[in-house]
């Protein structure tokens, strides 16, 4: 029975976090930041508008904002196309980030999306390419990141933009290398399992903070984010706050080499040698 309530836990959070009255990246900026200033496009080939980019003010200083839109009504999330980016949009967003670096900005990024997307043309112009591009560039940025997850972290097209210093995660998102399920249909070939590939995927902020992918886990209102926004903001708004001070005590050598070991421990292993 516990588990069977684990599960049904697991899978509430799935729902809150693709509650599509949840607080996304531009109701943020529009609450958070002031002076927004976007830039569009890669320069390569086109403007992605399932990536917002650009500059604002937050707590006294400049800052790089960098997040996934999926839209609030169909006609937005087709034109944002689901906020599944395209290679365009990691380049945009590549190009933003060494912007921030040239002109000693930090980089707050918002992750929110079911992944990136997977169609041929995408593929063509080298979605592989540009996401393990962004990996490699955000690993040894030199100003501080700070990466949270606010509603759906979905594969490689979250991880495209969340190399960081500081890894947070609100109380309802997910983050996993796939969906749920998507995960059942591979596993079990029957999708209404996802419930408990859900609880399987270890993908809610409690279990990733336990795994150590995640810093911090930052607390919703009652019933989820959507319920207060005013409240959801104060306490994202404390977060980042929290995470920038944090971050500038360090020199840009250190920054980098935390992040680096930060990385590299991730999903650390070891062997007890006298149990064998």
């Amino acid at each position: 029975m516990k588990k069977n309530d684990e599960i049904e836990r697991s899978f509430l959070k799935v729902k809150l976090a693709r509650h599509p009255q949840r607080p996304f990246t531009l109701d943020i900026i529009d609450n958070l930041f002031d002076n927004f200033v976007e830039i569009y496009g890669d320069r390569r080939y086109a403007e992605d508008k399932s990536v917002i980019t650009g500059f604002g003010d937050f707590a006294n200083q400049s800052v790089f904002i960098v997040g996934q839109q999926k839209g609030k009504d169909i006609n937005e999330r087709r034109q944002r196309n689901f906020g599944m980016p395209k290679p365009e949009g990691y380049r945009k967003a590549l190009r933003g980030m060494k912007l921030a670096e040239k002109f000693e900005c930090p980089v707050i990024s918002f992750i929110d999306t079911p992944g990136a997307y997977p169609g041929i043309d995408a593929e063509e112009r080298g979605q592989a390419e540009a996401i393990a591009k962004n990996l490699l560039e955000m690993a040894r940025i030199k100003v501080p990141i700070i990466v949270v997850v606010i509603g759906e972290g979905g594969s490689g097209g979250a991880l495209a933009i969340g190399i960081g210093d500081r890894v947070l995660m609100m109380e309802n998102a997910i983050y996993s290398v796939i969906t749920p399920e998507g995960c059942a249909a591979i596993l079990w070939k029957d999708s209404s399992l996802a419930p408990s590939a859900s609880y399987s995927l270890k993908l809610t902020a409690s279990d990733l903070v336990d795994l150590g992918v995640v810093d911090k886990v930052i607390k919703e209102p009652e019933g989820g984010a959507q319920t207060n926004y005013i409240d959801t903001y104060e306490i994202l708004k404390d977060s980042l706050k929290e995470a920038l001070l944090d971050l500038s005590e360090f020199s840009e050598s250190i920054q980098i080499a935390n992040r680096f070991k930060k990385l590299r421990g991730i999903g650390k292993w070891g062997v007890n040698l006298k149990t064998i």
